[in-house]
């Protein structure tokens, strides 16, 4: 668990510093993501993604939006309120910089780094937070290619497109991959599908069919559930 010494304390501080477990920290972080795609968030989504009962959202939700986290109706779903908005991105900064750091510093491959991050973006202190940062030369992305939040909770946006939806026969570098589960990511580093990487989309079956994909000399096809996980920014000729 964490506190955040970086904004002026209030009355609510004390109430803030109780509620700051592991559990909420996690509750915030996943509101956050699933509320990019799903405004508000369901709480059925919720609680398939947390892989907990409904009825536990539910109760969670409720004692947040009590403290001014959330913001939960009834048979709608819920939405981050700012406060709680800035704890959920401080979560994500600490992952995000730890997996950079664990890759980085310490030779963690790609798909090693996402649950290591999980167990420690809730104890490391702001003091560890900024030395990880500094030593890295405070990065804007993770090795995923997700964007890591300023200490202002500012996020860098890039203008990015799908693999399953770019232009065809355009150049392209993959910029971020939204799937981090382990099999994936060795899957796609061993087709140097990996950010950085040079791409060009040279067909694409209908109804959703496979992808093909010139990955710098080597070619390769991919479905398109996993093609949609890969997001490229366009190359500048």
């Amino acid at each position: 668990m964490t506190t955040d010494n970086r904004y002026p304390p209030d009355d609510k501080d004390d109430i803030l510093h109780t509620l700051r477990t592991e559990a909420v920290e996690d509750f915030l972080k996943t509101v956050y993501k699933l509320q990019r795609q799903h405004d508000p968030v369901p709480t059925s989504l919720l609680a398939q993604e947390l892989g907990i009962k409904p009825p536990s959202v539910t109760e969670m939700a409720k004692k947040l939006a009590d403290h001014g986290l959330l913001e939960y109706e009834r048979y709608k779903g819920l939405r981050l309120t700012e406060p709680g908005k800035r704890i959920a991105l401080e979560v994500v900064r600490h992952h995000r910089l730890i997996e950079m750091y664990l890759t980085e510093a310490l030779g963690y491959s790609w798909d090693e780094v996402h649950e290591e991050a999980d167990r420690l973006e809730h104890v490391i202190s702001e003091q560890f937070e900024a030395r990880i940062a500094k030593a890295l030369g405070y990065p804007n992305h993770d090795p995923h290619g997700d964007p890591i939040p300023a200490l202002d909770g500012t996020v860098p946006v890039r203008e990015m497109a799908s693999l399953a939806e770019i232009t065809l026969n355009s150049k392209c570098l993959v910029s971020r991959i939204t799937d981090q589960s382990p099999d994936v990511l060795r899957y796609l580093a061993g087709l140097g599908l990996v950010p950085g990487a040079q791409v060009v989309v040279t067909a694409r079956e209908p109804f959703n069919g496979p992808v093909h994909v010139r990955v710098e000399d080597s070619e390769a096809v991919l479905s398109y559930e996993i093609a949609s996980h890969i997001f490229l920014t366009s190359v500048v000729e």
